[in-house]
């Protein structure tokens, strides 16, 4: 019996991210699959750009009940563009988005496959930079290395953790009560268990916004 539940409970989420991906605008492929067991969710098929495999991915996990994702969705460009161009484009895309600082990056483009390298001061910098190279047409895949090196004047890891641990209670979308955070020399420690992996994605935000964070290593468990 219990097995059974089991599998009817996979059967429920499988139908239930499939369905959102349908509902979601971003995602038009058709050629998409979704297996789900134990709340780990495999997505698998083709989409035209990284855009929408990055989209599909963020649909599923917004599904309640999922506690990981593996996206292993194939982009398959619908125009075949050199790695200069893309490259090209990329690094005019982080030139007129005053959220990068695009002279610290640098891009290395190799089959529709790009490479991002550098430092900057903070993580909302790093992932505006990945954003351009995620929409621009003929990316098949980003790897983000860019560094975060904070430049302001050292932190104490006792002020650090304090001040994460105020922004998670102000935290609507946050139960501040179900993670511990820790911090040591600019590194951010999180555990605990939260409902959604929203939740988790909301807590990993707030702690990266910290003065003086380079990193953050997040241990929560999403726990339905």
């Amino acid at each position: 019996m219990q097995t059974q539940t089991i599998r009817e409970s996979d059967k429920q989420l499988q139908e239930a991210v499939f369905r959102h991906l349908e509902w979601e605008p971003e995602v038009v492929s058709t050629d998409l699959h979704v297996a789900a067991k134990d709340g780990i969710v495999t997505l698998t098929g083709f989409v035209h750009t990284y855009a929408e495999k990055f989209a599909v991915e963020k649909a599923a996990k917004s599904v309640y009940g999922v506690k990981a994702v593996a996206n292993d969705i194939e982009v398959k460009p619908g125009t075949n563009r050199s790695d200069p161009e893309i490259a090209r484009d990329v690094v005019h895309a982080m030139q007129v988005n005053v959220a990068v600082p695009d002279e610290k990056i640098k891009v290395t483009a190799r089959g529709g496959f790009l490479t991002l390298e550098g430092t900057v001061e903070w993580q909302y910098q790093r992932r505006a930079a990945e954003n351009c190279a995620r929409n621009v047409a003929g990316v098949r895949g980003v790897t983000n290395l860019v560094e975060v090196k904070p430049k302001m004047a050292a932190v104490s890891p006792n002020e650090i953790r304090s001040r994460i641990e105020e922004a998670l209670k102000r935290s609507a979308e946050v139960d501040a009560r179900r993670i511990t955070v820790s911090a040591h020399d600019g590194t951010v420690n999180l555990y605990g268990n939260v409902r959604s992996w929203f939740e988790r994605e909301e807590a990993e935000r707030v702690a990266w916004a910290a003065p003086g964070v380079a990193q953050v290593v997040d241990h929560i468990t999403v726990v339905p």
